[in-house]
């Protein structure tokens, strides 16, 4: 049994691979597949999912290149746990090869697969692929896991070498790819059980190639990230966080390219790819991260939860236009700007009163690039209940972020067209302009545009109390 299966998972390219490229070196026959996983496709409620159409027509340019090497993709549709048992005794195949995964649900099924696998007399070797460093590799002096970015992040970037950039060899191994002798189609998004979206029409080219343009378009304005990041109506950010999310792309490949160049802009794109990783490294350590607060004494606040609020919310109808901008380009493109990201999440939580948690679940459900670890702890940091240096009073102002970081209302319109015709000068608080503004400006605001549903300033007081009586609980007073 001279031969070894790789899963693929979130790591769907050939290029720097680092399960693939162990499993070639380590044995003469290697075979590829990926598992439709129904433990995950039976818990999405839309069966129009950009993501599922994403990692088909990503498959689908990974089976062609694993084609032109000789060998083909083999896809199943099923429970992973029973799926790779299964396919690796059908294979005759000493052991199955993947990358770690570190979300909670990942780390069951993987221990479960190890255990079926041992027990049939195979081996099972996971290899880090998604991450420079993992789990325990960075610690504090004391011997405990980073619970503040910073710190973090200087430990990684001390600890970061050129060897740690350098791409896993596949080519030159090529020959032990291995022709499978079972049925290898793939499967049509119907067969799955989903329907074809809209993602054409977001111009998001899947696979290795989309990836490989969309790096290539980005370095050609990195030196300008820093400065131009956080203004939504600009073309300014990677466009990689979904290829980053399925593994179209490798990490190392891009923190080469962040590393090669000595700029601001490469600088500050480099600490966002490590706060990537300081989310992945809590999710180790914390796996109930999705539903509790890092800050434990932050379990006692108690939240509005005003129904029609979080409702308003989801559909982008809130009456500021900034988040109901952030929430509309969510709701039709299933991405979102990562400041306006921030704003949505800080008005939710802040001025509406509505749990963390509530928030984070509704974007599992829409982005395009979620990710469990990243996500959750962005909202924990807008929440301030997680690992976060600043103090809870930090609230974000909808009005001065419109006005700050889309000051001529360019992001505005193009996401909420009842306030097309809205001068610059009033695109921000539309609502606060008086009937003889209107008339002076030449201006109808279309009647179907919200009022707010909060005032900023009052929510700010409420919330205030909100943690001040939560903190005073956690500390027995």
């Amino acid at each position: 049994m001279n031969a070894a299966l790789v899963w693929f998972r979130r790591d769907l390219r050939i290029d720097d691979h680092a399960a693939l490229s162990c499993a070639l070196q380590a044995y003469e026959a290697v075979y590829c597949c990926f598992v439709f996983d129904s433990a995950i496709l039976d818990a999405l409620l839309d069966r129009e999912d950009r993501r599922v159409e994403f990692i088909l027509d990503s498959l689908a340019e990974l089976d062609t290149e694993l084609r032109r090497r000789g060998t083909a993709l083999i896809v199943r549709h099923g429970s992973a746990v029973a799926e790779i048992p299964a396919l690796a005794a059908a294979l005759g195949v000493a052991a199955v090869y993947a990358n770690r995964d570190y979300e909670p649900y990942a780390r069951q099924r993987d221990a479960a697969v190890a255990a079926s696998l041992s027990a049939d007399g195979r081996l099972w070797h996971d290899c880090k692929d998604q991450v420079i460093f993992e789990c325990a590799e960075l610690l504090t002096g004391q011997g405990r896991p980073y619970g503040v970015f910073t710190p973090y992040r200087n430990a990684w970037l001390r600890r970061l070498s050129a060897a740690d950039t350098l791409p896993w060899p596949i080519e030159a191994y090529a020959a032990h790819f291995a022709t499978p002798p079972v049925a290898c189609a793939l499967p049509t998004l119907a067969q799955l059980g989903f329907a074809r979206t809209d993602l054409d029409r977001l111009e998001l080219k899947a696979g290795s190639s989309g990836a490989k343009a969309q790096m290539k378009l980005f370095a050609e304005r990195l030196d300008d990230y820093a400065a131009t990041r956080d203004y939504p109506a600009q073309e300014a950010t990677s466009c990689l966080s979904v290829h980053l999310r399925f593994g179209t792309i490798s990490i190392r490949s891009l923190v080469a390219l962040a590393s090669e160049r000595q700029g601001l802009g490469a600088q500050t794109w480099l600490s966002e790819l490590i706060w990537r990783e300081f989310y992945q490294m809590l999710v180790w350590h914390n796996p109930e991260m999705k539903e509790r607060a890092f800050r434990r004494e932050f379990d006692h606040l108690e939240y509005d939860d005003m129904p029609e609020f979080f409702g308003n919310w989801c559909s982008g109808h809130t009456g500021y236009p900034l988040v109901d901008a952030a929430m509309h380009q969510l709701l039709q493109t299933g991405l979102m700007h990562n400041r306006l990201r921030m704003v949505a999440a800080s008005f939710l939580v802040k001025d509406l009163g509505v749990d963390w948690r509530r928030g984070e679940a509704w974007f599992a459900t829409r982005l395009l690039d979620y990710d469990l670890a990243a996500n959750a702890g962005n909202w924990q940091w807008c929440a301030s209940v997680g690992c976060d240096a600043q103090p809870w009073f930090r609230i974000f102002n909808p009005v001065t972020q419109s006005e700050k970081f889309d000051a001529e209302g360019r992001f505005i319109r193009t996401w909420v067209p009842e306030l097309v015709a809205v001068p610059d000068k009033f695109i921000h608080a539309p609502w606060r302009m008086s009937r003889f503004d209107q008339e002076l400006c030449g201006v109808v605001i279309r009647r179907d545009y919200p009022v707010p549903l909060v005032d900023h300033a009052a929510a700010r007081m409420r919330t205030l109390a909100r943690y001040r009586r939560a903190s005073t609980i956690a500390k027995g007073d």
